[in-house]
């Protein structure tokens, strides 16, 4: 059912999935992809897992999708781990949902978001990521001349600061690299094949990212997460192969989390082969869906 929520006054739109049978039953907020919208992976995923018992939230952030917001298409890290709150806020009222029971299930970018939303959230009992991307700037900064990047986005808030507009590229593009204005905020082939084509097409998405909202990928530490996440359990499932959420950033925040957790390699060979591929997303799913019943729907260590 499509169900709208508030968060900071911003109105939201969201999908809220049931299972069959009577509840009230656990609770799920799902959060995705960069440029990402509910229609899309976190879509998919919050109906394979509605099918396996549990109420699921999937919704489209601030600036994005059919929420509200401005600027359009705008990265906002703070605002989205607010969405979530109000998303978590919103589970928690429903007479469907058992408000004891709620997990946070992040795909791609989402991954990072739910892993800090839920090591600060103590509502929240249970952490899953999938294909995760746990951005922080350690990493940012050793693969880019990162003095040069910031300079470039200063440059660009600088402009807007003294009344110029809000400067846009597109998300995807088909030569993959290099468009018009500089390149697109996703290159490469493989973004484009999910959203510039049939794949991944929805009437709420739109091929623009603000270029400000850039720098917010550079700078966010999500991955700071891990070290707070204890005692709640963490899953972690990766691609053995992935270009755009390299298996290292999976493997560091697996370290950096304490027990109880769990690390399932999926045989994948493209990032996108997790957002609708099969049999990757129903390996996934099985994953995710395994590890809540054992520290989600038991009460476990996440208690």
């Amino acid at each position: 059912m499509r169900i709208e929520f508030a968060a900071d006054g911003v109105p939201l739109a969201g999908d809220l999935r049931l299972p069959e049978g009577t509840g009230p039953w656990p609770g799920l907020v799902l959060t995705g992809p960069f440029t990402g919208v509910r229609d899309q992976v976190t879509g998919l995923y919050a109906e394979r897992l509605a099918r396996r018992g549990y109420v699921t939230l999937a919704f489209d952030h601030r600036n994005w999708g059919e929420s509200g917001g401005e600027p359009r298409g705008h990265e906002d890290p703070q605002a989205k781990l607010n969405d979530l709150r109000a998303a978590v806020s919103l589970l928690r009222s429903r007479p469907e949902v058992d408000g004891d029971l709620i997990g946070a299930v992040g795909i791609c970018l989402g991954a990072g978001y739910a892993l800090k939303f839920a090591a600060f959230d103590p509502r929240v009992r249970v952490f899953a990521g999938i294909a995760g991307a746990y951005n922080n700037p350690y990493t940012m900064r050793s693969g880019m001349d990162y003095q040069e990047a910031l300079a470039g986005f200063a440059g660009v808030l600088e402009r807007q600061d003294l009344g110029g507009p809000v400067e846009y590229l597109p998300a995807v593009a088909e030569d993959g690299e290099d468009g018009e204005d500089g390149g697109a905020a996703m290159p490469g082939d493989e973004p484009f094949a999910y959203y510039g084509t049939e794949r991944g097409a929805s009437s709420s998405w739109r091929n623009a990212v603000t270029r400000a909202g850039l720098r917010e990928l550079i700078t966010m530490d999500n991955m700071m997460g891990a070290d707070f996440l204890s005692p709640k359990p963490a899953l972690i499932v990766h691609g053995v192969i992935d270009r755009f959420c390299p298996p290292s950033g999976a493997e560091e925040a697996f370290r950096r989390l304490d027990e109880p957790k769990k690390l399932v390699w999926v045989d994948a060979k493209q990032h996108i082969d997790l957002y609708d591929r099969e049999p990757y997303v129903s390996q996934a799913v099985d994953a995710t869906a395994d590890f809540l019943a054992e520290h989600l729907r038991s009460g476990g260590s996440g208690a």
